[in-house]
Protein backbone atom coordinates (compact mmCIF):
# COMPACT_ATOMS: atom_id res chain seq x y z
CA UNK A 1 0.00 0.00 0.00
CA UNK A 2 1.44 3.46 -1.36
CA UNK A 3 2.13 6.29 1.45
CA UNK A 4 0.48 9.17 1.31
CA UNK A 5 3.29 12.23 1.93
CA UNK A 6 2.36 15.07 4.36
CA UNK A 7 1.98 17.38 2.23
CA UNK A 8 -0.67 15.20 0.01
CA UNK A 9 -2.62 15.40 3.34
CA UNK A 10 -2.37 18.60 4.07
CA UNK A 11 -3.80 19.36 0.91
CA UNK A 12 -6.80 17.50 1.08
CA UNK A 13 -7.73 19.24 4.14
CA UNK A 14 -7.27 22.48 3.19
CA UNK A 15 -9.58 21.91 -0.34
CA UNK A 16 -12.43 19.64 2.51
CA UNK A 17 -12.10 22.88 4.73
CA UNK A 18 -12.61 25.37 2.15
CA UNK A 19 -16.04 26.98 2.02
CA UNK A 20 -18.74 26.65 -0.67
CA UNK A 21 -19.15 29.71 -2.72
CA UNK A 22 -22.55 30.80 -3.09
CA UNK A 23 -23.31 31.75 -7.00
CA UNK A 24 -24.20 35.30 -8.13
CA UNK A 25 -27.97 34.08 -8.98
CA UNK A 26 -28.45 32.27 -5.36
CA UNK A 27 -27.27 35.90 -3.45
CA UNK A 28 -29.36 38.12 -5.99
CA UNK A 29 -32.36 36.11 -5.13
CA UNK A 30 -31.93 36.24 -1.91
CA UNK A 31 -31.34 39.83 -1.29
CA UNK A 32 -34.84 39.92 -3.48
CA UNK A 33 -36.53 38.35 -0.79
CA UNK A 34 -35.62 40.44 1.75
CA UNK A 35 -36.37 43.67 -0.15
CA UNK A 36 -40.04 42.57 -0.65
CA UNK A 37 -40.40 41.26 3.12
CA UNK A 38 -39.00 44.66 4.29
CA UNK A 39 -41.55 46.18 1.35
CA UNK A 40 -44.23 44.45 2.50
CA UNK A 41 -43.75 44.91 6.56
CA UNK A 42 -43.70 49.04 5.44
CA UNK A 43 -46.84 48.81 3.44
CA UNK A 44 -48.76 47.16 6.69
CA UNK A 45 -47.17 49.75 8.91
CA UNK A 46 -48.52 52.43 6.99
CA UNK A 47 -52.02 51.00 6.94
CA UNK A 48 -52.72 50.49 9.75
CA UNK A 49 -50.83 54.10 11.34
CA UNK A 50 -52.93 56.03 8.60
CA UNK A 51 -55.90 54.22 9.08
CA UNK A 52 -57.11 55.99 12.64
CA UNK A 53 -56.10 59.59 11.05
CA UNK A 54 -58.00 59.02 7.84
CA UNK A 55 -61.52 58.57 10.26
CA UNK A 56 -60.95 61.52 12.40
CA UNK A 57 -60.16 64.18 9.29
CA UNK A 58 -63.62 62.56 8.03
CA UNK A 59 -65.12 63.35 11.28
CA UNK A 60 -67.32 59.69 11.41
CA UNK A 61 -66.60 56.17 11.70
CA UNK A 62 -65.12 54.64 8.48
CA UNK A 63 -67.16 51.04 8.02
CA UNK A 64 -65.80 50.31 4.56
CA UNK A 65 -64.90 46.70 5.84
CA UNK A 66 -66.26 44.15 3.03
CA UNK A 67 -67.00 40.72 3.39
CA UNK A 68 -66.43 38.27 0.40
CA UNK A 69 -69.31 38.86 -1.26
CA UNK A 70 -69.08 43.11 -0.93
CA UNK A 71 -71.42 43.61 1.85
CA UNK A 72 -70.33 45.81 5.03
CA UNK A 73 -69.79 43.04 7.86
CA UNK A 74 -72.53 43.51 10.61
CA UNK A 75 -70.00 43.60 13.40
CA UNK A 76 -68.96 47.19 11.39
CA UNK A 77 -72.26 48.80 10.90
CA UNK A 78 -72.80 51.28 13.37
CA UNK A 79 -76.15 50.78 15.69
CA UNK A 80 -77.00 54.65 16.46
CA UNK A 81 -77.49 57.84 13.99
CA UNK A 82 -77.70 61.34 15.46
CA UNK A 83 -79.35 63.97 13.24
CA UNK A 84 -78.01 67.17 14.60
CA UNK A 85 -81.02 70.15 13.36
CA UNK A 86 -81.48 73.36 14.27
CA UNK A 87 -83.86 72.64 16.71
CA UNK A 88 -81.47 70.52 18.37
CA UNK A 89 -80.00 66.26 18.21
CA UNK A 90 -82.31 63.36 17.56
CA UNK A 91 -80.58 59.95 18.41
CA UNK A 92 -81.96 56.99 15.76
CA UNK A 93 -81.25 53.76 16.73
CA UNK A 94 -80.91 51.94 13.83
CA UNK A 95 -82.79 48.08 12.76
CA UNK A 96 -81.03 46.35 10.29
CA UNK A 97 -82.35 43.36 10.48
CA UNK A 98 -85.82 45.29 9.13
CA UNK A 99 -84.28 46.68 6.27
CA UNK A 100 -80.35 45.41 5.66
CA UNK A 101 -80.55 46.81 1.77
CA UNK A 102 -82.57 50.45 3.44
CA UNK A 103 -80.46 50.82 6.78
CA UNK A 104 -77.11 50.46 4.32
CA UNK A 105 -78.22 52.84 1.98
CA UNK A 106 -78.58 55.62 4.76
CA UNK A 107 -75.03 55.02 5.61
CA UNK A 108 -73.99 55.55 2.48
CA UNK A 109 -75.58 58.35 2.13
CA UNK A 110 -74.67 59.53 5.87
CA UNK A 111 -71.06 59.15 4.87
CA UNK A 112 -71.34 61.17 1.49
CA UNK A 113 -72.74 63.80 4.11
CA UNK A 114 -76.05 63.78 1.69
CA UNK A 115 -78.39 64.78 4.85
CA UNK A 116 -76.31 67.95 5.69
CA UNK A 117 -78.41 70.74 4.91
CA UNK A 118 -81.05 68.51 4.27
CA UNK A 119 -84.62 70.37 5.61
CA UNK A 120 -87.47 68.99 6.80
CA UNK A 121 -90.32 70.48 4.50
CA UNK A 122 -93.04 69.09 5.35
CA UNK A 123 -94.94 68.60 8.58
CA UNK A 124 -98.21 67.20 10.14
CA UNK A 125 -98.89 67.20 13.26
CA UNK A 126 -100.08 63.68 15.06
CA UNK A 127 -98.84 62.31 11.92
CA UNK A 128 -95.52 62.67 10.55
CA UNK A 129 -92.41 65.49 9.85
CA UNK A 130 -90.78 64.70 6.80
CA UNK A 131 -86.71 65.53 5.01
CA UNK A 132 -85.98 65.43 1.64
CA UNK A 133 -87.45 66.13 -1.44
CA UNK A 134 -89.98 68.69 -1.46
CA UNK A 135 -91.59 67.87 -5.22
CA UNK A 136 -92.38 64.07 -3.75
CA UNK A 137 -95.72 63.41 -3.00
CA UNK A 138 -99.00 65.50 -2.26
CA UNK A 139 -99.70 66.39 1.22
CA UNK A 140 -102.96 65.01 0.78
CA UNK A 141 -101.33 61.53 -0.01
CA UNK A 142 -100.17 61.48 4.19
CA UNK A 143 -103.23 62.67 5.83
CA UNK A 144 -105.50 59.78 7.27
CA UNK A 145 -108.42 61.00 5.15
CA UNK A 146 -110.67 60.77 7.86
CA UNK A 147 -109.75 56.98 8.86
CA UNK A 148 -110.45 56.45 12.37
CA UNK A 149 -107.52 55.26 13.86
CA UNK A 150 -109.00 53.09 16.72
CA UNK A 151 -110.47 51.15 14.06
CA UNK A 152 -106.95 50.30 12.43
CA UNK A 153 -104.88 47.77 14.29
CA UNK A 154 -101.36 49.04 15.29
CA UNK A 155 -98.32 47.43 15.65
CA UNK A 156 -94.79 48.24 17.66
CA UNK A 157 -92.98 49.21 13.70
CA UNK A 158 -95.53 51.83 13.29
CA UNK A 159 -95.43 53.53 16.66
CA UNK A 160 -94.57 57.29 17.56
CA UNK A 161 -90.77 58.36 17.25
CA UNK A 162 -90.75 55.77 14.35
CA UNK A 163 -87.84 56.65 11.92
CA UNK A 164 -88.47 55.12 8.18
CA UNK A 165 -88.23 56.81 4.60
CA UNK A 166 -90.92 56.32 1.37
CA UNK A 167 -91.44 52.88 -0.31
CA UNK A 168 -92.21 54.90 -3.03
CA UNK A 169 -88.93 56.33 -3.85
CA UNK A 170 -86.21 53.62 -3.91
CA UNK A 171 -83.83 54.95 -6.89
CA UNK A 172 -79.99 55.63 -5.98
CA UNK A 173 -80.10 59.34 -5.98
CA UNK A 174 -82.47 60.13 -3.42
CA UNK A 175 -83.50 59.42 -0.11
CA UNK A 176 -86.16 61.16 2.16
CA UNK A 177 -86.56 60.60 6.24
CA UNK A 178 -89.60 60.40 8.06
CA UNK A 179 -90.50 60.62 11.44
CA UNK A 180 -94.09 59.83 13.24
CA UNK A 181 -95.24 61.26 15.84
CA UNK A 182 -98.06 59.56 16.43
CA UNK A 183 -98.64 55.78 16.04
CA UNK A 184 -99.90 55.64 12.35
CA UNK A 185 -100.55 52.04 11.29
CA UNK A 186 -101.90 53.08 7.83
CA UNK A 187 -98.29 53.65 7.01
CA UNK A 188 -97.34 50.37 6.83
CA UNK A 189 -97.37 50.79 2.91
CA UNK A 190 -96.09 53.44 2.45
CA UNK A 191 -93.05 53.62 4.55
CA UNK A 192 -89.82 51.32 5.45
CA UNK A 193 -89.44 51.47 8.75
CA UNK A 194 -85.48 50.76 10.22
CA UNK A 195 -85.16 53.01 13.22
CA UNK A 196 -86.19 54.72 16.23
CA UNK A 197 -85.83 57.74 18.02
CA UNK A 198 -84.09 57.07 21.25
CA UNK A 199 -82.95 60.38 22.15
CA UNK A 200 -84.56 63.77 21.42
CA UNK A 201 -87.88 62.67 21.89
CA UNK A 202 -88.58 66.55 22.55
CA UNK A 203 -86.86 67.95 19.48
CA UNK A 204 -89.06 65.62 17.41
CA UNK A 205 -92.05 67.24 19.27
CA UNK A 206 -90.77 71.10 18.93
CA UNK A 207 -90.75 70.24 15.27
CA UNK A 208 -93.76 69.20 15.41
CA UNK A 209 -95.08 72.31 16.79
CA UNK A 210 -93.69 74.57 14.17
CA UNK A 211 -96.38 76.63 12.25
CA UNK A 212 -96.90 75.36 8.55
CA UNK A 213 -98.67 77.16 6.18
CA UNK A 214 -101.43 75.41 3.94
CA UNK A 215 -99.49 72.47 2.44
CA UNK A 216 -97.99 71.82 6.15
CA UNK A 217 -94.52 73.35 4.61
CA UNK A 218 -93.27 75.08 7.82
CA UNK A 219 -93.29 78.68 7.52
CA UNK A 220 -89.92 79.37 9.03
CA UNK A 221 -86.46 76.58 7.77
CA UNK A 222 -85.70 74.06 9.58
CA UNK A 223 -82.64 72.11 8.69
CA UNK A 224 -80.45 69.02 9.30
CA UNK A 225 -77.25 70.10 9.96
CA UNK A 226 -75.26 66.82 10.01
CA UNK A 227 -75.25 63.39 11.15
CA UNK A 228 -73.19 61.40 13.35
CA UNK A 229 -72.76 57.50 13.16
CA UNK A 230 -72.06 55.36 16.20
CA UNK A 231 -72.05 52.27 17.58
CA UNK A 232 -73.19 53.33 20.60
CA UNK A 233 -75.04 56.49 22.56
Amino acid sequence: MARIKPQALLLQSKKKKGPTRMSVTTIITFNLIVVLIVLSLYATYRHWYQRPNKQSESGLSTYEDLDAFGNRKRSDVPSFAILNTSKGSITVELNREASPETVDKFLNFCEKGYFKGMHFHRVIKNYVIQGGDAKHGAAEDWTLKGKSLSQLATSPKHEAFMFGTSKAKRDSDHFELFITTAPIPDLRDKLIVFGRVVKGEDVVQEIEEVDTDEHYRPKSPIGIIGVELTHQT
